[in-house]
C-alpha cells in the first residue's frame, strides 16, 4: 500500500528499486523485510520515498474458512481456533515463498502452481479435515462443503500509475457499516477466490507489499459521501458515555488476537495498540481480564480495546523489525501513536438500549478484504475538518496542511441477546438498518461503541507514480496494507455495575463519563 521523485533517490529507494527489478513480478513483501534503511537513511526525511513494483504484483487468495463456520460446539472451540490460526500461518508462509522466489517464477510458468499453490492446498485440506474431526468428535455437525475451500489462487494486477480514480467514496452511514457504493479509486471489490481475476493490488511500500500510489487520495478532491443520520423516534436513546483510556503512550503492543486465535502466539500476524485492559494476549481468560489493571480513568472499565497500529514507512527499524508480526511479515516502519483516542458509547435512534453482557466480543471490519472482498469492510478514514463530509473505505487520505489523519470505528450495535461470541465472531452481533436505526429481527439494541483516533503523520504526496511519506495500517502480509483491511477489536469487561450505568446514562439522554 508508492511514488518517487526521479531526480534523486534515497539509498532505501535504490535498494527497493533494485529488488523490484530483480523480481520480475514484484510485490512480495517478505523478500524485502530485512532491507530496512540504516539509521542515517531513516533520518533523511527529505528523501523518504517508497517505490512501486515495476510490473505486475501477485498475492495469494484463499477462501476464509473461519467466516463460513457458524456453529462450533463449545468443546471444540479451542481446537478449531488453533486450526484456523494454522490456516492463516500457512497463507503467510506461502506468501513469503511467493515473495522470495521471483526468479524461479520468471524461469518457470508453472512454478507458483507446483511449488506454492499446490502444496498450500494439500496443507489446507489436511487442516480443514482436522477441523472436521474436532467438530464431529464432540457430536457437532460439519458442513462437508467446507472441504472445497482448500484450494487457493493468485490475484494479479498491473501497477496503478495514478493515485486518483473515481473518488466517489463508500457511502458512510453515520458510523455504521460502510455500504461500499463507491470505489474510492480502487476496484470496487476483490474477486472471489475461485478465479484468478485481476484486481488493483499494488506492491510498493517499504517492504514491497504495499501501500502503493493507488492507495492514497487527496481528500480535497473527493466528493462528499456521508449520509444523513436516521431520524430519532420517540423511543430513541440519545445519551452518550465517554471512557478515557489514553492513546497507548506506554506502547503496549503484541501480535496476538485472543478473540480469533486464543492460545496462539502471533495469531494476528500484525501489531496491535492496546488501551483499557493491560493484560490482553493470546492466553488471556475471562478471569485474567477481570484481574488485570486498566489504562482507563474509570477503573471499573477493564474492557479490551485494541486495533492494528499505523506506521510511517520512513525506513526506520522498529523494535519488531526482525520479528514475526513485524518486519518478518512485511509490517515495517515507525509505529505512530495516536495523539487522540476517543472512546464513546452512543444510543439508538429507534429504541432504548440493553446493557452489554459481560465478556461480549465484537470485531468490526475485516482484516482480509483484499482477498475476501468488501462485504464486511467497515474502515473509515478521513481528515480533521472533513469528517462530516468525506469518509474513505478503500483509500488512505492525503490531508491538507494543518489537517490530521482520522480513523473512526463504529461497532455493531445489535446483539442476539444470548451469545457473547460466535463461531465466525460475527453472527452474534449485527448492524442496525442504516436508514431507520432498527435492529434486525431477533436482535436488541446495545450501546454502540465508537472510536476516533487522530494521528500526526507526514503528509504523503504522489509524484511520477510513487508515494513520498507513505503510511499504512498493519495487516496480514498477503493483504498488501490496503486501507479497507482496517478493523478493530473489543471485549467488554466491567465491574461495579458499569455496563448498566452506561446503558442507563444513554437511555436517559445524559452525557456521562
Amino acid at each position: 500500500m508508492g511514488r518517487n521523485i526521479r531526480k534523486r533517490r534515497s539509498p532505501l529507494t535504490v535498494k527497493v528499486v533494485a529488488a523490484s527489478a530483480a523480481v520480475a513480478l514484484g510485490g512480495g513483501g517478505l523478500l524485502y523485510a530485512q532491507m530496512n534503511a540504516s539509521a542515517h537513511e531513516s533520518n533523511n526525511s527529505a528523501q523518504n520515498y517508497t517505490k512501486a513494483a515495476a510490473a505486475t504484483v501477485a498475492t495469494i487468495s484463499c477462501p476464509d474458512v473461519g467466516q463460513k463456520l457458524t456453529n462450533v460446539p463449545a468443546q471444540a472451540k479451542m481446537g478449531v481456533a488453533r486450526e484456523l490460526a494454522n490456516l492463516d500461518k500457512q497463507i503467510t508462509e506461502a506468501y513469503s515463498r511467493l515473495a522470495s522466489t521471483r526468479q524461479a517464477q520468471a524461469n518457470d510458468a508453472n512454478f507458483v502452481q507446483n511449488a506454492i499453490v499446490g502444496p498450500l492446498k494439500e496443507k489446507r485440506a489436511a487442516t480443514i479435515d482436522r477441523i472436521r474431526i474436532d467438530i464431529t468428535r464432540v457430536g457437532g455437525q460439519f458442513n462437508n462443503a467446507l472441504s472445497q475451500l482448500a484450494a487457493c489462487t493468485t490475484q494479479t494486477a498491473n501497477q496503478t500509475t495514478a493515485g486518483q480514480g473515481n473518488n466517489n467514496g463508500g457511502q458512510n452511514n453515520n458510523g455504521g457499516q460502510n455500504n461500499n457504493n463507491g470505489n474510492n479509486g480502487q476496484a470496487s471489490a476483490a474477486p472471489s477466490a475461485s478465479a484468478s481475476t485481476p484486481v488493483d493490488v499494488g506492491a510498493g511500500g517499504q517492504a514491497g507489499n504495499g501501500p502503493s500510489a493507488a492507495d492514497f487520495v487527496d481528500i480535497t478532491k473527493v466528493a462528499p459521501n456521508v449520509l444523513a443520520k436516521p431520524q430519532n423516534t420517540g423511543q430513541a436513546s440519545t445519551g452518550s458515555f465517554v471512557t478515557r483510556c489514553g492513546t497507548n503512550q506506554n506502547k503496549n503492543h503484541n501480535t496476538d488476537n485472543v478473540i480469533v486465535a486464543p492460545g496462539v502466539t502471533n495469531g494476528a500476524h500484525h501489531e496491535h495498540d492496546y488501551v483499557g485492559n493491560q493484560k490482553v494476549n493470546a492466553f488471556s481468560t475471562n478471569d485474567s481480564l477481570l484481574a488485570a489493571p486498566s489504562s482507563c480513568q474509570n477503573q471499573s472499565d477493564l474492557s479490551a480495546y485494541y486495533w492494528p497500529v499505523v506506521r510511517e514507512q520512513d525506513g526506520s527499524q522498529e523494535f519488531d523489525a526482525n520479528a514475526l508480526g513485524g518486519g518478518k511479515e512485511g509490517n515495517v516502519g515507525k509505529i505512530i501513536t495516536p495523539v487522540q483516542a476517543q472512546i464513546k458509547y452512543v444510543g439508538s435512534p429507534a429504541s432504548k438500549v440493553t446493557a452489554m453482557p459481560q465478556f461480549l466480543r465484537i470485531i468490526t471490519g475485516d482484516a482480509k478484504t483484499t482477498t475476501n472482498g468488501l462485504a464486511n469492510a467497515n474502515a473509515h478514514w478521513s481528515c480533521t475538518g472533513f469528517e462530516n463530509k468525506v469518509q474513505l473505505t478503500q483509500q488512505y487520505p492525503i490531508c491538507p496542511q494543518g489537517s490530521q489523519v482520522v480513523r473512526t470505528f463504529a461497532f455493531q450495535s445489535c446483539w442476539d441477546g444470548v451469545n457473547i461470541d460466535s463461531a465466525n465472531h460475527r453472527t452474534h452481533v449485527a448492524f442496525a438498518d442504516p436508514a431507520s436505526g432498527v435492529c434486525p429481527n431477533g436482535f436488541k439494541a446495545i450501546p454502540q461503541l465508537t472510536m476516533r483516533l487522530v494521528y500526526n503523520l507526514a503528509q504523503p504526496s504522489i509524484v511520477n507514480g510513487q508515494v513520498k511519506n507513505a503510511y499504512a495500517v498493519d495487516g496480514f502480509p498477503e493483504q498488501l496494507h490496503k486501507a479497507a483491511t482496517d478493523h478493530d477489536d473489543f471485549i467488554s469487561v466491567t465491574k461495579n455495575n458499569l455496563a448498566a450505568k452506561i446503558a442507563n446514562c444513554i437511555n436517559s439522554g445524559r452525557k456521562c463519563q
